[in-house]
């Protein structure tokens, strides 16, 4: 018998499972509302235009070339189009400063595998997105704490990065309203970690899946257009940033950008050209018509649905949670954060949730790097009705008050 644990690289054994891939099997049993899975309602995918691209693509003249290996960067009309959105978040660039890449977590894949050596440290968010943790621990790196807020110099940062053997070579964030929490950074935020960034000689990575889902408040400039301002234009900025339209129009088609400086995106083609050669191309080119005919009209008209679900959400917790337990208030996205008091276990709340209350969300701890955060839970407001919502809020915060608060 092969003793397979011998010949495993030293990295696998940082591979973790996703709680949250786990917890997406929960969407089967009919009997459970689920507020776990951060994903778009399917009855709201623009189904017909898809149809629709792809009967145009492969009934005409475009059908060869939609179904042949592509170049690595992308379709450029897919390219097109996503410079034309960038120009509307702020940001000057051509299709040289894009890659497409197959859904944004493929991105962060590259660039963990672009920019960190072993010892070497990732400034994250705290809680962060589980996915972004799970995409760079394969590099034998380490984690440390990003805080626009903090006190912490440059030099505190660059020190303990050295302690543990490398440097800080990124700040990895979602500055809206961003998974788990739903929190923006405002302003002021965004410009302190760039000058953090700057300091430290490292680059900002900004992942910004979310980005078109707001329902209140005023767009805040993304990192990227502010870094470009500061430096003269993309060509000078140190920020990546992550686009996708999982979040959109479609996760199933699984396609995202990065959009960088040219340098740095030529590297990140030749480490998709070792991948997986090219993104499929036929999936580009629906996306691209679907894109430059639907993406407006159709993002207003899913915001002012996910709008009313997290309004529904948030007068729900009002109305069920004990006293004792706080949440957020996005300004959009999918999460609502919950904190309940400390030393209480969400990763044993939702044990007795699933099986008693029959609700199911994702404990905290799952989005912490250090395992911290067991008192909280994120709660996903998208795929749920306002009868389910209220059904759901209401027997969570039962099961709380009997189980949590009762305690504190």
């Amino acid at each position: 018998m092969t003793t397979w644990d011998s010949l495993y690289a030293r990295r696998a054994t940082r591979m973790r499972a996703s709680e949250i891939r786990e917890l997406l099997k929960l969407l089967d049993r009919p009997d459970v509302i689920s507020f776990a899975g951060g994903i778009p309602d399917p009855a709201l995918f623009p189904a017909e235009a898809f149809k629709n691209a792809y009967g145009e693509i492969l009934g005409g003249p475009d059908a060869e070339r939609a179904l042949q290996y592509g170049i690595s960067e992308g379709s450029l009309r897919l390219r097109e189009w996503i410079v034309e959105h960038m120009r509307g978040l702020g940001v000057a660039c051509t299709p040289d400063n894009i890659l497409i890449t197959s859904g944004s977590q493929q991105g962060l894949d590259y660039i963990g595998k672009l920019f960190l050596s072993e010892g070497d440290t990732a400034l994250v968010q705290w809680p962060t997105y589980l996915g972004a943790v799970q995409a760079f621990n394969a590099y034998e790196l380490n984690f440390d704490r990003l805080d626009p807020r903090t006190n912490r110099s440059a030099e505190e940062y660059k020190a303990q990065a050295e302690e543990k053997g490398g440097a800080v070579k990124f700040a990895y964030l979602s500055p809206d309203f961003a998974n788990p929490t739903g929190l923006s950074l405002d302003l002021e935020e965004r410009k302190r970690i760039l000058k953090l960034s700057r300091a430290l000689s490292c680059a900002v990575i900004e992942d910004a899946p979310y980005e078109s889902l707001r329902y209140d408040g005023e767009p805040v400039p993304a990192m990227l257009a502010l870094d470009c301002l500061d430096n003269g234009g993309i060509e000078n900025s140190r920020t990546l940033y992550c686009g996708s339209f999982s979040k959109s129009l479609s996760p199933g088609l699984r396609l995202g950008w990065i959009c960088a400086a040219s340098e740095v995106v030529s590297r990140l083609v030749l480490i998709k050209q070792a991948s997986d050669l090219n993104t499929p191309v036929l999936n580009q080119e629906a996306m691209a018509r679907v894109a430059e005919r639907e993406f407006e009209s159709h993002t207003a008209k899913t915001n002012a649905i996910y709008k009313t679900r997290r309004d529904a959400m948030l007068s729900a917790l009002e109305r069920h949670m004990p006293d004792g337990i706080r949440w957020t208030r996005p300004e959009g996205g999918m999460f609502i954060w919950v904190e309940l008091p400390s030393g209480a276990n969400a990763s044993q709340l939702l044990e007795r949730s699933v099986e008693t209350a029959k609700v199911a969300f994702v404990p905290g701890g799952a989005f912490h790097p250090d395992g911290s955060g067991m008192n909280t839970l994120r709660l996903s407001f998208s795929c749920a009705d306002k009868d389910k919502i209220e059904a759901g809020i209401s027997r969570l915060g039962r099961l709380i008050a009997e189980t949590v608060t009762s305690v504190h």
